[in-house]
């Protein structure tokens, strides 16, 4: 409950038990291609066109970057830039953490992927008693590690880092002693690890992974959601099921990422598109009956790149459509 002051001194009870913070992270270093740190910055700029007040209407967090070290070399191929990325998920962590102490409901705009394992972490940090439940709107899985990863690209690590996995059974890569120590931290960013039960994470729209992780997928027997299956069954049906499968989390954190759309139908204005995903009004479906539920105590939005746009801001509109869809159910809460 929140206690707020006048200026003549007088303290009183406030109305409501939440509030809705921003939280904008443009960090890109996760990213193979440039330009998600924009992202945001897009989104605002279609508020601001289509009229929108929603970013007068909420208090903003702007955390640091550290998109500067894109301009100097990294020795740690199969995990670019890790030693910094540590860096930028402390300062995100102790952001979510701190929010969500307070009970109040982190909104996250990031620009690449990566930043999910910071506010997973910035979340336990919160609640390190509760279970929490993650769902994942995304094409893909993230659930690589230096071990496996073909890219080395860290926005595809958020999951692994929170599951607290190597996946070594499948391993591919031998990672310098300097980068498996750096994941290991990583893995450990709050002091907990792992963060999340494998049984306790649910995908929906994820289309386009590798080996590596659909190894994991099929060992923990993680529940996918495909296009196709989210339309045979109406996403208010899978909101639901979601929320009954996840019923034994005390928590729960929802992850958008924008790539999980269909690019033909939305725009190609982020990193990895994938064709054949959920259109925008299936995304607020979804995320709209997910976000009912008390249980939800973040959500986050990522990937949009205006760099790569091949309808001007295209994908920016569309995110900002779905963000206030979800802002506006998390008020009605």
């Amino acid at each position: 409950m929140k206690f707020l002051q006048l200026n003549d001194g007088i303290t009183f009870v406030a109305l409501f038990f939440q509030m809705i913070k921003f939280v904008i992270q443009r960090s890109e270093i996760g990213a193979g291609t440039r330009g998600s740190s924009l992202g945001p910055d897009a989104i605002k700029i279609a508020a601001v066109t289509a009229g929108s007040s929603l970013f007068l209407k909420y208090e903003s967090e702007l955390l640091s970057n550290q998109n500067d070290c894109l301009f100097q070399p990294t020795a740690t191929e199969n995990a670019l830039r890790i030693g910094i990325m540590e860096k930028v998920w402390q300062e995100h962590a102790d952001k979510i953490h701190a929010i969500s102490s307070e009970k109040d409901v982190p909104v996250v705009i990031s620009g690449d992927h990566a930043s999910a394992g910071a506010t997973i972490a910035g979340l336990k940090m919160a609640h390190p008693n509760k279970r929490l439940g993650v769902v994942w709107i995304d094409a893909h899985a993230d659930l690589h590690s230096p071990y496996t990863s073909p890219s080395g690209n860290i926005h595809g690590m958020p999951l692994c880092a929170s599951i607290g996995e190597n996946n070594v059974e499948m391993q591919s890569n031998e990672p310098l002693i300097v980068t498996k120590e750096a994941w290991s931290h990583l893995k450990n960013v709050g002091g907990i690890s792992p963060k999340i039960s494998p049984d306790d994470l649910v995908f929906v729209s994820v289309r386009d992974t590798e080996k590596e992780e659909e190894h994991l997928m099929e060992k923990y027997n993680i529940k996918n959601y495909s296009v196709a299956e989210t339309r045979e069954l109406g996403m208010k049906k899978v909101g639901i099921e979601i929320q009954n499968k996840l019923s034994d989390c005390d928590i729960i954190y929802v992850s958008f990422d924008v790539d999980s759309m269909d690019p033909d139908i939305v725009s190609y204005g982020t990193g990895t598109p994938v064709k054949d995903g959920i259109t925008p009004a299936e995304a607020k479906d979804l995320i709209n009956e997910l976000l009912q539920s008390q249980k939800i105590v973040c959500f986050e939005l990522v990937e949009v790149n205006p760099l790569l746009d091949n309808k001007g801001n295209k994908m920016a509109e569309v995110a900002l459509e779905v963000l206030e869809s979800a802002v506006n159910t998390l008020e009605k809460r």
